[in-house]
């Protein structure tokens, strides 16, 4: 509901961090610095996904994030999981409800080398994503974006350096030539492995395990502003972290994501593309904000907030609604 004097109430919509703490800082202090102080420390601050991965400090960025409910207490914060957060907490063992791990391998088997899913103990067990995330990806290259792979298909590596364990499986890909290294490469890879997932176990606190169960896949407000040509519109808001699959039923898409249930090997609304790109056409008078697309692109009520898409020299950006102001990390208000 709008206040009581009829203000709107500001909702502030994060993009994706990727764990890139000091970008966070500067983006929240410029969000401190550009909404007045009553609307700030009342806002509903919605955080789209992908916490971790490619930046440096992934610890540190849920560090922040965690304390944000005792320092901002009459804040609403929301956390949503974005696809990289979802292959975290699957390699890490925290994700919601119960699953068959093997079911969720089988439709993707044949790029398990490609990919180079994790092997290692517990590996049978593992949901599908988190075995690409802790894995080692046999390119170096990421075409796709212009920069090498940072250990994984995920580019998780930062996030095990993050906690101070190394993401020691790029040994294993040393090891060639003879069968007598090919040999000793089995035997060091399985033992390399058994102790990388036992020392990120260790290393990653209970908090933050909790913060990673914890995390929503879809996010709902009622009567949320927002400032067009025509003037203010009262609108439905619908946060989810790349979108909701073209064609398909939205409420059925709405169950499925507050169900959180992780036995599909992937979850579209989670990580797709094109198919997610749009609002579905059954949806009026409603807000649809996603991050995860490396863009910031704004088309009617259609918000898609990650401009920084986890490349170290874009920005991190927010929207701010109803005004719709764009602020990012790299924002000077002084």
């Amino acid at each position: 509901m709008t206040d009581p004097n009829n203000k709107p109430r500001t909702v502030i919509c994060v993009g994706d961090i990727h764990g890139y703490l000091t970008k966070l800082l500067n983006l929240w202090s410029n969000l401190r610095s550009q909404i007045d102080p009553e609307s700030f420390n009342t806002a509903t601050v919605i955080f789209l996904g992908d916490y971790c991965d490619r930046g440096p400090d992934t610890r540190k960025v849920i560090d922040f994030l965690i304390t944000l409910p005792k320092r901002y207490s009459n804040q609403k914060h929301v956390f949503l999981s974005g696809n990289h957060d979802f292959a975290f907490g699957g390699f890490v063992g925290v994700l919601a409800g119960e699953f068959e791990a093997k079911e969720t391998w089988m439709e993707y088997a044949d790029n398990e080398e490609r990919e180079g899913w994790y092997k290692g103990e517990g590996y049978e067990k593992m949901h599908l994503q988190g075995r690409r995330w802790g894995g080692w990806i046999k390119a170096k290259f990421n075409a796709a974006k212009g920069i090498d792979y940072k250990g994984s298909i995920y580019d998780a590596a930062p996030t095990f350096e993050s906690y101070g364990v190394a993401h020691g499986s790029s040994e294993i890909n040393t090891l060639r030539c003879s069968f007598l290294k090919w040999l000793l490469r089995l035997v060091l890879s399985h033992a390399i492995l058994v102790e990388i997932l036992e020392e990120l176990m260790k290393a990653v606190p209970e908090a933050h395990k909790k913060f990673l169960a914890d995390m929503v896949w879809v996010h709902e407000e009622d009567d949320v502003c927002i400032e067009t040509q025509e003037g203010v519109k009262h609108c439905k808001l619908i946060a989810v972290h790349a979108g909701l699959e073209r064609g398909k039923n939205v409420r059925e898409q709405l169950e499925f994501l507050k169900a959180r249930d992780a036995r599909v090997p992937k979850v579209t609304d989670l990580s797709g593309r094109k198919d997610v790109w749009d609002i579905p056409k059954e949806l009026t008078e409603t807000i649809l904000v996603s991050g995860h697309h490396g863009k910031l692109h704004i088309e009617g009520l259609r918000l898609i907030i990650d401009e920084g898409g986890g490349l170290e020299g874009n920005p991190v950006a927010a929207i701010v609604l109803p005004s719709m102001k764009i602020v990012r990390d790299t924002d000077n208000f002084s």
